[in-house]
């Protein structure tokens, strides 16, 4: 397969630059998802702004964490939608909630947005309320919109849970390859790159789009059950489907069970080796997130040297970071690469 420029550079020829990508947006200042979270990120610099994608009981393709909507949306405030509060297995896990194949797309813009993690980030839950939900192709059109010639921005789609969409009768990648190709990025260079933990999908969306398809990321979860991806025959295995791998950051950097940092992987070597461009997941400031050593005082939702683990990483030959605190990931890329200015941005 052959990729094209930015995060469709093939590997071998790595990268100009690490690439910030805002994870759902710049969520550690606005609550995820929203177009104030992704404004916010692309303001501070981020090159991508990540939306995770669930399914509508319309088959529309919607920006939320999880299928599940109680913790990033007010549906449990809504009288109207209470008889469809509902218990269901989503993979291992079992939740009750309300889920989002349960409603339609135009319910879905009746709810309105809130914080995720309101102990951890207070001053977000200051917009509560102000945000709607948003489909791909909005952050697609956003993405655009914010583009100039001197400056692409892309969307990282992560598709949440698709082989189990599938099973209930939404097929996620099918739906999400005709959107591609209805909004003209089903290509290399397109602005979607698509990522996913689920291995049978992504080569399902490559089988379906071809190798001049999108560039895609093998997501990779610190578990034991994706270990077998990340040994080198896993790794060859990767690269006949997608362009890189986005790692959790603690498959690269190595942390005991009291959160101590012990040691830096091989890993980025042997990725780049393969011909895998590596991307890992997902920094945040506060110190709930942040290994040990690089903690500021004992309160979890404190802030922490987040600066300090982004500038390992990136000096360790990662060919971007995924975070939440978009501002300070582009700091340390400067850091690291004097010539490249960052422009201060208030939040």
């Amino acid at each position: 397969m052959h990729a094209t420029e930015s995060l469709a550079t093939h590997a071998a020829a790595r990268l100009p630059r690490a690439v910030v990508v805002g994870h759902r947006g710049a969520c550690a200042y606005r609550p995820e998802h929203t177009i104030a979270s992704y404004e916010l990120a692309i303001d501070m610099g981020a090159d991508l702004i990540e939306p995770d994608i669930v399914v509508s009981r319309d088959g529309a393709l919607v920006a939320r964490h999880e299928n599940e909507l109680s913790r990033t949306t007010d549906v449990a405030s809504r009288p109207e939608f209470a008889d469809r509060r509902t218990t269901r297995r989503v993979g291992r896990k079992k939740r009750t909630g309300w889920f989002a194949e349960d409603f339609t797309l135009a319910e879905l813009r009746t709810l309105r947005a809130v914080e995720r993690f309101p102990g951890l980030r207070p001053t977000n839950t200051a917009y509560d309320g102000q945000y709607g939900v948003l489909t791909l192709e909005e952050v697609v059109e956003l993405a655009r919109r914010r583009s100039t010639p001197q400056r692409q921005v892309r969307v990282l789609a992560e598709l949440k849970k698709p082989s189990w969409s599938a099973e209930r009768g939404q097929p996620m990648t099918e739906l999400v390859a005709d959107e591609l190709r209805r909004l003209d990025t089903a290509r290399p260079d397109g602005t979607v790159v698509v990522q996913s933990f689920d291995v049978a999908a992504l080569r399902r969306l490559r089988a379906d789009l071809g190798d001049d398809g999108p560039t895609m990321l093998q997501l990779v979860d610190v578990c034991a059950p994706d270990d077998s991806l990340l040994t080198n025959a896993g790794l060859r295995a990767v690269s006949t489907y997608a362009q890189g791998i986005a790692p959790s950051r603690d498959r690269i950097l190595l942390r005991d069970a009291d959160d101590e940092l012990t040691g830096v992987s091989d890993l980025v070597d042997r990725a780049h080796s393969a011909g895998l461009l590596v991307v890992p997941w997902s920094l945040a400031a506060e110190n709930a997130f942040l290994p040990r050593h690089l903690r500021v005082g004992d309160d979890p939702a404190g802030i922490g040297d987040l600066h300090g683990e982004a500038r390992l990483l990136l000096a360790l030959g990662v060919d971007g970071v995924i975070t939440d605190n978009p501002d300070v990931a582009v700091a340390a890329r400067a850091e690291l690469e004097p010539t490249q200015p960052v422009r201060p941005v208030a939040v």
